[in-house]
């Protein structure tokens, strides 16, 4: 059974009244964690296509980015959106629905959030009511300040490139602890790392260019405490 008919499954299931607790429980489960993982980048993503007031080819095809959809599978990816794209529940609710799918500070939420960031800038640009709406999910999710800040250095044309935000450090940590913090965001970006949380396949390969721009952050530290 395709990632994609288990979403499709888990949305029948509740269109069918099952009660939400219940389809959250296998959510919670691997495999069904990558089930979650991508209704919750699908449903806040086609919320967020909303934010500048309209929604863009550009921002429906980010998905195809950060998720391969074989043609087959195609009608039940676009259901997954369009009804999130059309329910009446504010992205809050679905930001708080999918917060508890997941424990406090889980790394996935910071790949989730990557998610969003590449729907954002999918048409090349970062409007202030889509920022907004990112602070607020990433609130709701329990992210850091810093943390924020890093993935607006990644995605944000004209953001600050600051490396110890990259690593989410102060400036004047000490070279000791900004490598711990490095080692730490680089174990967690690991493809193993991040198959075992629940993300799924398609969208790993995201981590290519958080590593890398873990590495020049690093570097960038690095050559600073030693001039």
């Amino acid at each position: 059974m395709s990632i994609w008919t288990r979403i499709t499954a888990a949305l029948s299931a509740l269109a069918a009244g099952e009660p939400f607790s219940a389809v959250l429980d296998r959510l919670r489960l691997a495999p069904e964690r990558s089930v979650a993982f991508t209704i919750g980048v699908i449903a806040l993503g086609a919320k967020l296509a909303k934010a500048d007031g309209q929604v863009t080819r550009g921002e429906v095809s980010a998905f195809r980015r950060v998720f391969t959809i074989p043609p087959e599978e195609e009608a039940n990816a676009a259901k997954v959106f369009n009804l999130a794209r059309q329910d009446v529940a504010g992205f809050d609710a679905y930001a708080r629905k999918i917060a508890a799918l997941f424990p406090p500070r889980d790394p996935v939420l910071r790949d989730l959030m990557e998610g969003l960031f590449h729907v954002a800038m999918a048409d090349g640009e970062f409007h202030p009511q889509e920022e907004e709406f990112l602070r607020e999910v990433a609130r709701v999710f329990g992210l850091s300040d810093a943390c924020f800040r890093a993935l607006m250095a990644r995605f944000v044309p004209g953001a600050p490139r600051d490396p110890f935000a990259m690593l989410e450090v102060a400036p004047d940590v000490s070279l000791d602890e900004a490598r711990r913090a490095y080692r730490k965001l680089v174990r967690e970006s690991h493809p193993d790392a991040l198959r075992a949380r629940g993300v799924p396949d398609e969208a790993v390969r995201l981590a290519e260019e958080r590593l890398a721009a873990l590495n020049t952050a690093w570097e960038d530290v690095q050559a600073r405490k030693a001039a």
